[in-house]
């Protein structure tokens, strides 16, 4: 492997289509992720094991963009063609597909399960997030939505731990929080001294920051009530109910697409610069604490080729290059240097997932790319 194998648990090129979304059951034996208009569905056989297709879900027609599994083992999908759709596990290893009623008449970016696994909440480009839950009455899934004050396309939210506060981020440049409380579905005792407030009617706004640029992933840490979120500044930002707002930027200036919580004082984000980097929090300050699966520049190779003949002693070692890469690395006097950094990603990383705990804290995280690759790293 050319990249570093200490950070790097397992590398699956599942797909030649980028991955936008990827998701693991609570047990985490399967995995599920996004590919073009359909959602394929893997049953894992460890970290060395290639995972093994056991479903296709293909009721889409337009780009798929996110995936989540419930507690129960239910997924739902959303698409670009406006619609989603609940799948339900069957004894015989298929999925049985219902439709959502969004009611959207744009894309729809996003969506994330409840902790309690019966409601799950849907971003769109219609400015709107659409809470749904099943209607036992009339048997189908339905929504009820949050409109003001969203001014554009919502790209990430993420439920808090009580199943009543949603963070949510988009084009606008804000975050913000709002209640995705449900009457009769959920419980008053959820939030109960809750230091966001008192009263929580549906789609209230709870508190918002306004970060100036596309806001593209949001995380609750609900044991500390902060959230973390990156923005298209290359900025990484964590907030509480106090209103504190901490940033930090990323040390390669590229934005970050996603981010994960590590334990309360840690938090690995990756973007565009195809690695994830983590950050850490030491005398109340977030600061840069490391790159993972980055080969650092003294452990890469020195030597160079000459494009006008005349070789280093070690030159031969360009030898196989291929020439985007060659072309990648010439620099403004016509040589090429080998020491090129590798990672297991080859494009950009879009989403991260917290893969494995212990002792409360992450140990090991997925990631999904525009690639086509699942990694997972260890922290």
């Amino acid at each position: 492997m050319s990249f570093n194998e200490k950070s790097v648990l397992a590398n699956f090129k599942l797909v030649k289509a980028p991955i936008y979304s990827h998701c693991f059951s609570a047990d985490r034996t399967l995995l599920a992720i996004t590919c073009e208009n359909k959602c394929l569905v893997y049953r894992l056989q460890g970290a060395t094991s290639p995972p093994s297709l056991v479903a296709t879900l293909e009721n889409h027609d337009k780009t798929v963009t996110a995936v989540d599994i419930s507690a129960h083992g239910r997924i739902v999908t959303c698409s670009q063609d406006r619609n989603a759709y609940v799948w339900e596990p069957l004894s015989d290893g298929s999925y049985r597909p219902t439709l959502v009623l969004l009611r959207i008449n744009r894309a729809a970016t996003s969506v994330s399960w409840a902790p309690s696994g019966y409601k799950f909440a849907v971003g769109s480009s219609a400015r709107i997030i659409a809470v749904c839950y099943y209607e036992q009455e009339n048997n189908w899934w339905v929504s009820k939505h949050i409109k003001k004050p969203i001014k554009s396309t919502i790209n990430c939210i993420s439920w808090h731990s009580n199943g009543v506060l949603l963070a949510a981020g988009g084009t606008d440049g804000y975050m913000r929080v709002f209640s995705g409380f449900i009457k009769g579905l959920d419980s008053k005792d959820a939030v109960v001294n809750s230091p966001w407030g008192d009263k929580f009617p549906f789609g209230s706004l709870v508190r918002e920051w306004y970060q100036g640029s596309y806001v593209h992933d949001v995380k609750w840490n609900s044991s500390q009530e902060r959230i973390g979120f990156v923005a298209h500044d290359g900025s990484l930002n964590v907030v509480d109910s106090q209103g504190n707002h901490q940033t930090v930027d990323a040390p390669e200036g590229l934005p970050y697409r996603s981010l994960a919580w590590i334990n309360n004082n840690s938090i690995l984000c990756a973007g565009y610069s195809c690695h994830p980097v983590l950050f850490s929090e030491a005398n109340g300050a977030w600061k840069f604490a490391k790159n993972l699966d980055k080969v650092s520049d003294a452990n890469a190779k020195k030597s160079t080729v000459s494009l006008d003949g005349n070789d280093d002693e070690e030159e031969n070692n360009a030898f196989g290059m291929s020439a985007l890469k060659k072309f990648k690395e010439l620099d403004l006097k016509g040589r090429v240097s080998t020491a090129v950094q590798h990672s297991a990603h080859e494009n950009a990383i879009v989403e991260l997932k917290a893969f494995q705990e212990s002792n409360g804290q992450v140990v090991q995280v997925s990631s999904c790319g525009l690639d086509g690759e699942i990694v997972l790293y260890n922290v």
